[in-house]
């Protein structure tokens, strides 16, 4: 017989499982921390179910059991193609007829088999009772892993016939069986990703730190198509990958915006700060006093571009969008001509009402604010009557910014399409962001779909003791599997559309979410799960439409499990050396022959220290300064400088340090030579190492007190350097000669 129904704590853990939200969490595998009731209430609240009392536990578990022994399919159903198992097995009912209406209209029509009979168990003989099968005491049931959400808890067993072939894509699917019917979205896609080429190497950037000589005071769309013609052509490089480039929150009245590309208003359409003004066909067609205006903007621009670059200013992105903003709405002003504007009446067809509500909150977010919690109350929900008005009444800036979106989109395309004509064989790698802003466009337009009072995060470890809170609203499992994850396809599309490839930002996030109650600590948060295979299914669907790679970042603490799944489906994963030892068993740094090889492999990242600020030590220092060491400063300083000791070591013996360490750009030479000596699939080059840059453009932990998201490229000194000197470098060169023996261009100059 079944185990008692429970409504204390056992009940609660019940309800929370059957949600896909975890009562515990293992910091380390020999270490299991339980969640705080509290959480785990907050975490069923944020997904309308009530569990503040006993009462209320015991209704929610009754109507959600009795909603799944119901149930005859789960909201969406995933079918992968090529595969260890046929499409669908196990999931079908038996004696059922099966219909499929695909994205075409195409109907497939099949039936399952009748069950076959299974003989009875025979009976104990007398006096001793049958053995019973209850499910396991709530205490020894795995608490890392409760069931999806929507996951069904009465699969049937394996069919014996496979399904008809079926057209990726996401379809219906309708079982009619003499119990009853039931419909779900149908999701199919190839089981293995996109696979990279045999073995490439590019570089890593952060978009708005790359500087030239015809940027409006941060870098742009038009230096990063010549980023890659340049890199492509000259050095070889296979790809460039670059930070998110969605668009933005816009800076408040009473204050400057958020700088981070990882808290983004939209995750679905980029940011027009980074467009080159001068390279939109209609800016050749301004006349008079419209020309004029735009002519004193770009000498504006120009100032602002020195102060950075000569005199020691930081990148200030609010400042170059006043200067751009105005520019664009002169720019505007100009008729499309009857290509152009067929062109953008293509682009406004194809993201229809998505566009249509992204501009809608832009342009009120000039008139009443850049958080739509602080809007009118009508204009609060996307779908009334009153914000329909507003966006007839503010038609022409909605028209603005649908435009802006439309250009960015094609600059990026232009970037793309040089990448790929200088020989690149994957071209623009996209960042995806975890979330969104919440006072952003998505967190408006799409906010059925997100976890009110929610915030997306981490739980304490080893690294961080008081966990992390990313203020990232995270998306609702339930709501996502209701809607045949729409949302995350229309923005996975969107951002594949111009790559060759994209990295997904902590891409465990596919798997679970920390969710952080509003108001609490990080520290008093859980994990909710989501369902990892129609999440998979969907990136595959589109990874395939686009032709690209996926890149997961999977630092850090890691879901047992998760990166082996990633793997067999074909997703790359992101290896940093000094993150690479034999952590199971020596500690010492991984040899090059036991790396994976289905991973990006570096030496750093956008959050980590260059490899000269860690060869030098330079990055405990800066820690130091800013007061953010929890150890003395000579207790850190002598363990940074063992790691980094015990990986030359390595090098030299390995012989790629040839004249023994003590000589800074010999020894980054040597971590990239290592690199290239593992099996990695690709091998990325964080840029500024190229120079001996010392700055992080991010330091985790702090806000004000470092310059996070605002510092352009540097040299070893600390100086500014732009396009034009990064490709006229001697040391970048003699870097570069690890992957590609190139000399420096005539009339190179020292940088």
């Amino acid at each position: 017989m079944a185990p008692p129904r429970a409504t204390g704590p056992a009940g609660l853990s019940r309800l929370a499982s059957l949600y896909g939200v975890a009562t515990s969490y293992s910091p380390s595998p020999d270490r299991t921390v339980p969640a705080t009731d509290a959480a785990v209430i907050a975490a069923l609240a944020a997904l309308d179910v009530d569990a503040r009392t006993p009462e209320a536990v015991r209704r929610a578990l009754a109507a959600r059991e009795a909603e799944l022994s119901a149930r005859l399919l789960p909201p969406t159903v995933v079918a992968w193609q090529g595969g260890p198992e046929p499409p669908l097995a196990g999931l079908l009912p038996h004696g059922a007829r099966i219909r499929v209406t695909t994205e075409q209209g195409e109907r497939i029509a099949w039936e399952t088999p009748e069950a076959v009979e299974v003989l009875a168990t025979p009976e104990p003989p007398e006096g001793l009772e049958a053995p019973e099968d209850p499910e396991p005491p709530e205490a020894l049931q795995p608490p890392e892993a409760p069931k999806p959400p929507d996951a069904s808890p009465h699969a049937a067993p394996p069919l014996p016939h496979a399904a008809p072939p079926l057209p990726p894509g996401v379809h219906r699917l309708r079982v009619d069986t003499p119990a009853g019917s039931a419909e779900a979205h149908l999701i199919v896609a190839p089981y293995a990703f996109p696979a990279p080429p045999p073995r490439t190497y590019g570089l890593l950037v952060q978009l708005y730190s790359l500087l030239s000589s015809r940027s409006w005071g941060m870098g742009d769309l038009g230096d990063l198509a010549e980023l890659a013609a340049w890199s492509g052509r000259a050095l070889g490089a296979g790809f460039v990958q670059v930070n998110p480039l969605h668009a933005a929150v816009p800076r408040p009245v009473d204050g400057a915006s958020d700088p981070s590309p990882y808290r983004p208003s939209s995750r679905r359409f980029p940011d027009p700060v980074h467009l080159r003004v001068e390279d939109i066909p209609e800016y050749a067609h301004l006349d008079g006093e419209a020309r004029d205006r735009v002519a004193s903007l770009a000498r504006r621009a120009a100032v602002l571009r020195e102060s950075v670059l000569s005199q020691g200013e930081l990148i200030d992105r609010d400042a170059v969008w006043e200067l751009k903003r105005e520019a664009l709405e002169l720019i505007h002003e100009v008729p499309l001509g009857p290509g152009r504007g067929a062109a953008y009446s293509d682009f406004l067809a194809e993201h229809g009402e998505a566009l249509e509500d992204h501009a809608t909150w832009y342009a009120l977010a000039e008139r009443y604010g850049s958080d739509w919690h602080t809007w009118p109350a009508p204009l609060r929900d996307p779908a009334s009557p009153r914000t329909a008005r507003a966006r007839r009444e503010l038609m022409g800036r909605v028209d603005f910014h649908s435009r802006l979106a439309w250009l960015t989109d094609a600059q990026l395309a232009t970037a793309q399409r040089a990448a790929l004509d200088a020989g690149m064989g994957i071209g623009l790698v996209h960042d995806l962001a975890v979330g969104v802003h919440p006072a952003g466009a998505d967190a408006w337009a799409q906010q059925r779909h997100f976890a009110a009072g929610m915030s997306a995060g981490a739980p304490p470890d080893a690294f961080n003791a008081r966990g992390q809170d990313w203020g990232l609203p995270p998306w609702r499992p339930d709501r996502l599997a209701e809607s045949a994850y729409a949302p995350y396809r229309a923005l996975l599309r969107a951002l594949l559309r111009r790559a060759g490839a994209i990295r997904i930002d902590h891409v465990m996030g596919l798997f679970r979410l920390w969710w952080v109650p509003e108001g609490r600590a990080p520290t008093e948060g859980t994990y909710v799960h989501y369902d990892a295979e129609a999440m998979l299914a969907v990136l595959a669907l589109e990874a395939h439409r686009a032709g690209a790679l996926v890149i997961g970042e999977d630092l850090g603490t890691v879901e047992p499990g998760v990166r082996e799944t990633l793997q067999r489906h074909g997703v790359l994963g992101t290896s940093v050396l000094w993150f690479e030892r034999d952590w199971a068993g020596t500690g010492r740094p991984l040899p090059p022959d036991r790396w994976r090889a289905d991973c990006l492999a570096t030496a750093t990242t956008h959050d980590l220290p260059s490899t000269a600020a860690r060869i030098t030590g330079e990055h405990v220092q800066l820690r130091d300064r800013l007061g953010l060491l929890a150890r003395s400063a000579a207790v850190e300083q002598a363990e940074a400088a063992a790691d980094v000791a015990e990986w030359l070591a390595l090098l030299s013996r390995l012989g790629m340090l040839p004249g023994g360490g003590g000589h800074e750009e010999e020894e980054i030479r040597a971590v990239h030579r290592f690199l290239l000596a593992t099996p990695a699939r690709m091998v990325g080059v964080w840029l500024p190492d190229a120079v001996g840059d010392r700055r992080p453009q991010n330091l985790p932990g702090t806000w004000d007190q470092y310059p996070n998201w605002r510092l352009p490229i540097a040299d070893a000194a600390g100086r500014p350097v732009t396009l034009e000197e990064l490709a006229a470098s001697p040391r970048l060169h003699a870097f570069m000669d690890v992957f590609r023996t190139r000399t420096a261009p005539p009339g190179a100059r020292p940088v």
